[in-house]
């Protein structure tokens, strides 16, 4: 239903009309199963001998294949392959998905904002703050309440938002009473302008388990500051395992067991992702019967980009000294077992009715085919997990796509790639669209099926992503 000009493209910029064609207008993307660094091969460069092509060495993913919706119809790709000697069905499409989002996980100890709290673009509502996780933030974004729920513009801002998250570009976005953020997948995050170098080595705790017996004999106390968990070297069991002498020394906050304190500041982007600039304003007095002058205190984040050294006075008020050579060691180790900071960016949606019914006649029965397992669900190629329960619900790392593997339509909706692959027998069990399947020896010569509507515009080639497995292959599990 969607009118375009000749010598024209459509609103979604995937179709295009040539002298009344309709135009797919990404070239089809097929995967090669061979080291990025090989020589790329052309395609077909022989006489087909009648044998099926192996679907171990090549994967026609669903990026530009174009869709033939309403699915009434088979999906655009129905190939038939060889794999390990077995006769193999791969049905390729690209789905329509107004039920998706994109989950992301962004390494920082910084507070970035309230759980619950609204995620913005251009000022509109695109998700919102989620529970976070060790050493990450994370956001919950998109989903069917923003993209038709909600105003015109939110639906199309978070549309958009999703659409160059998906396609590795980046995003700026505020949080309501929060930061203010920049998330490209697979690369650092950005928060309020710097860019965040290392996730934490642990909570304060595990920081003072980790390296209690590398600061015995170095310092007297230790106190390693932390948003969640701050640790106390001179009260936990690891410093009472190896004989550490009580300090005297008091902290400010809920204490937990032994040595682990909670809320000892707010949330926040200073040290240990709280808010504390000067890390003395969680002490309390010190025990004068434990506490004697010149004791020494080491203050360190869980990333060791804060760290300070103190001696009490004769009043046993601790007094910034210059950071001994003696402990510079120690630090610096805690930052070399920092995790690079990332942000990561996973897919997630729900393939529906419609889509399904391209792949088979009766489409509850690829569901449960997927359920258990008979049947693989790859996006543009890269594994996915499935989630249990109903329906066809799955995430799927973005990096591990095809470049460019997303697109969008007006709906505003999200157009992604997804191919189901099955044995031949499998396939037929459950009503597949048996008259339509096509070697994959034809497919690769720019064959399309008679139910397509559209031409192809072309086609690239790409090498599978290093670490990622083959998505025919038998460890590929989803």
């Amino acid at each position: 239903m969607c009118y375009i000009a000749d010598g024209r493209s459509g609103a979604c910029d995937r179709y295009a009309n040539d002298a009344g064609v309709l135009v797919r207008l990404d070239p089809l993307t097929i995967l090669e199963n061979r080291d990025s660094d090989a020589a790329v091969v052309p395609f077909l460069d022989r006489e087909w001998d009648g044998e099926l092509v192996s679907g171990e060495d090549t994967f026609i993913t669903a990026v530009g294949s174009g869709t033939t919706y309403p699915d009434y119809k088979p999906a655009p790709f129905i190939v038939a392959s060889k794999t390990a000697d077995a006769d193999m069905i791969t049905v390729v499409t690209e789905g329509i998905f107004s039920y998706c989002g994109a989950k992301v996980k962004i390494d920082t100890d910084r507070h970035l904002g309230a759980e619950c709290a609204p995620v913005r673009v251009d000022g509109e509502a695109i998700g919102h703050v989620t529970t976070s996780e060790y050493g990450s933030q994370m956001l919950s974004l998109g989903g069917v309440n923003h993209l038709t729920g909600g105003s015109k513009k939110e639906g199309r801002v978070t549309c958009a938002a999703l659409l160059a998250l998906c396609n590795g570009e980046r995003v700026a976005m505020t949080i309501d009473g929060g930061a203010e953020i920049e998330v490209t997948a697979g690369e650092a995050p950005i928060v309020d302008g710097q860019k965040e170098e290392r996730m934490r080595v642990g909570c304060g705790s595990a920081t003072v388990g980790m390296f209690a017996a590398q600061w015995q004999g170095l310092v007297d106390e230790v106190v390693v500051v932390d948003d969640h968990i701050t640790g106390v070297m001179s009260e936990h069991q690891a410093g009472k395992v190896i004989g550490w002498a009580p300090s005297g020394i008091r902290i400010k906050g809920r204490r937990s067991t032994p040595g682990r304190y909670f809320q000892v500041a707010e949330p926040g982007t200073g040290w240990g992702g709280t808010d504390l600039t000067d890390p003395l304003t969680i002490l309390g007095d010190w025990k004068p019967e434990q506490a004697q002058p010149g004791l020494s205190l080491l203050m360190v984040s869980t990333t060791g980009e804060n760290a300070a050294y103190y001696e009490l006075n004769d009043a046993l008020v601790p007094e910034q000294k210059e950071m001994p050579e003696r402990l510079l060691p120690s630090v610096r180790r805690i930052e070399e077992n920092c995790e690079p900071s990332l942000a990561s960016v996973l897919f997630m949606a729900g393939a529906g009715g419609s889509l399904r019914s391209g792949v088979t006649e009766n489409p509850v029965s690829l569901t449960r085919s997927v359920q258990s397992r008979l049947t693989r669900v790859t996006v543009g190629g890269a594994p996915v997990f499935m989630w249990p329960g109903g329906g066809i619900t799955f995430m799927a790392d973005v990096t591990q796509m095809p470049k460019n593997a997303f697109g969008y339509v007006p709906t505003p909706a999200l157009v992604a790639p997804i191919e189901f692959t099955m044995t031949a027998a499998d396939y037929a069990s459950l009503g597949g669209h048996m008259d339509y399947v096509m070697p994959l020896e034809d497919a690769l010569r720019g064959a399309t099926g008679r139910q397509n509507d559209h031409r192809l515009s072309g086609r690239r080639a790409e090498t599978r992503k290093s670490g990622s497995p083959w998505p025919v292959s038998r460890e590929a599990k989803t």
